[in-house]
């Protein structure tokens, strides 16, 4: 167990299973209080039982619900004295070729990638504020760059880079840093819903998916806890507005 987050309070969106549940366990390890929100119960009260020896508070929300959010973090605020560092994970995808994509399709992934992102900076940035002290890091993706069959997610997750830039520029001067890591291949249940979308084995997406990948391995959760961490830290009050891509090489 570490003391790298000691003292801090830690929120995290979507962090009951994948990646948001390496980021919280990464920080609860790390000494934080940790906050998680998710909208799967089941999922939440799995998660809570895993992390039951540290200070955890789940609450099923749903992001895009700026009243949920607003009365989530109220509650951290008051259960934990504090709301130091917030991670914007939570996700969807509704993969589909352009002429196939339904209205509905693009409006979900809209709304719970930038709407959601929307909703819990701008209710934990006046608990910040207050501290003069905030690390916010949002989840964003290779993807962002371009992908056959994700026009809704490549531009959510572009816009989330378009978020993290102007939100480093107007919450800078407050003493509250926003990053973003954009994963590449990383195996979650989102990927395995991504082979069983395109109907081949998740051992078969993985092993293709290793072809593009210089490192020679695909990605774990683990690997985008680890670098939320070092925008999360307090030592990294340089370094604000940055997308960190962690895709085993230079490119998507």
């Amino acid at each position: 167990m570490g003391e790298r987050f000691r003292g801090k309070v830690a929120l995290v969106t979507g962090g009951s299973r994948g990646i948001g549940k390496a980021i919280a366990k990464l920080f609860a390890e790390e000494g934080a209080r940790v906050a998680i929100l998710d909208v799967n119960e089941e999922a939440l009260l799995e998660v809570s039982e895993e992390l039951r020896e540290y200070e955890i508070y789940t609450k099923v929300a749903n992001v895009v619900e700026s009243e949920e959010v607003e009365v989530a973090l109220k509650e951290v605020y008051e259960s934990f004295g504090s709301v130091d560092i917030v991670v914007n994970n939570a996700g969807v995808i509704r993969d589909n070729l352009l002429f196939k994509m339904t209205d509905t399709d693009w409006q979900t992934v809209m709304d719970v990638h930038l709407k959601g992102s929307f909703n819990v900076a701008k209710a934990a940035q006046g608990y910040m504020v207050k501290n003069r002290y905030g690390r916010m890091i949002n989840i964003s993706s290779t993807s962002a760059l371009g992908n056959r069959g994700q026009a809704n997610y490549a531009t959510a997750k572009a816009g989330l880079q378009g978020l993290t830039k102007t939100l480093a520029i107007e919450l800078g001067p407050l003493g509250i840093t926003t990053n973003a890591v954009a994963p590449g291949f990383i195996e979650t249940e989102m990927t395995r819903e991504t082979a069983k979308r395109i109907g081949i084995p998740f051992e078969q997406l993985v092993e293709a998916s290793l072809q593009g990948i210089p490192v020679g391995r695909s990605g774990q959760p683990e690997d985008i806890a680890n670098a939320v961490a070092f925008f999360a830290d307090e030592s990294s009050s340089f370094v604000n507005g940055q997308i960190l891509y962690v895709a085993g090489g230079p490119k998507a």
